[in-house]
């Protein structure tokens, strides 16, 4: 669920929803500002309480940020999973989706987005955000998996390796061109055939076939 711009009636403490209305405004907040551009006690403000009441749940603003960069990687994570189906019906197509999803959840996503990869928030100081990451990052790193399962042991790669390149690729071009503001830069193409474009190319250089089903002479 995305709580935005789209809800700022029902924003506010009511009946005992304290750590909501909080993750609720620090998501508003990080939309309009950034991250780093609020305060503890503006999001307190934000969500019609005290300056005092958000202690009730949270250390510091980082803790209430970090709060909703979890939760923003459980959604996350739910997106790349249902997209990769596990590599149904096959491995190209399915890791096509995989990239749509991610670039889809940053664009769909923006203050999650920013939370979870642009805060800053030390994954060593929250336990349960580094394990969401982690969950994150494994869909990933199982779908490269399957992806090299199939070349000739001699040549293949890292699996850590092709989830790392993936990562990297799709997460840049979701950061400079598919999301917020950043969305708003001039391309020839959609981000989306940009991203299938790198994919295919990357898969070639990786000595697969640059489409599901398809071959050419020259390999």
């Amino acid at each position: 669920m995305r709580w935005g711009k789209h809800d700022h009636g029902s924003r506010g403490y009511h009946h005992g929803n304290l750590k909501e209305a909080l993750v609720r405004a620090a998501l508003e907040l990080i939309e309009k500002k950034g991250p780093a551009g609020f305060t503890f006690a503006e999001a307190a403000r934000w969500a019609g309480v005290s300056p005092a009441a958000p202690y009730r749940h949270f250390r510091d603003r980082d803790e209430l940020i970090a709060d909703v960069a979890r939760r923003g990687f459980d959604e996350f994570t739910a997106a790349l999973t249902g997209a990769w189906e596990d590599g149904k019906p096959d491995v190209i197509a399915a890791f096509d989706r995989l990239g749509k999803a991610y670039l889809t959840f940053a664009k769909r996503e923006p203050a999650y987005y920013s939370a979870m990869f642009e805060a800053g928030v030390p994954l060593d100081t929250d336990a349960e955000l580094r394990a969401a990451g982690e969950r994150a990052f494994a869909v990933l790193r199982a779908a490269a998996e399957k992806l090299v399962g199939d070349m000739p042991a001699r040549a293949r790669p890292p699996a850590l390796m092709v989830a790392l390149h993936i990562w990297s690729l799709t997460h840049g071009i979701a950061s400079l061109f598919s999301r917020g503001d950043a969305a708003r830069r001039t391309l020839p193409m959609a981000p989306e055939e940009l991203l299938e474009a790198a994919f295919l190319i990357y898969l070639r250089g990786l000595g697969l076939p640059s489409a599901s089903g398809a071959t050419d002479d020259r390999d």
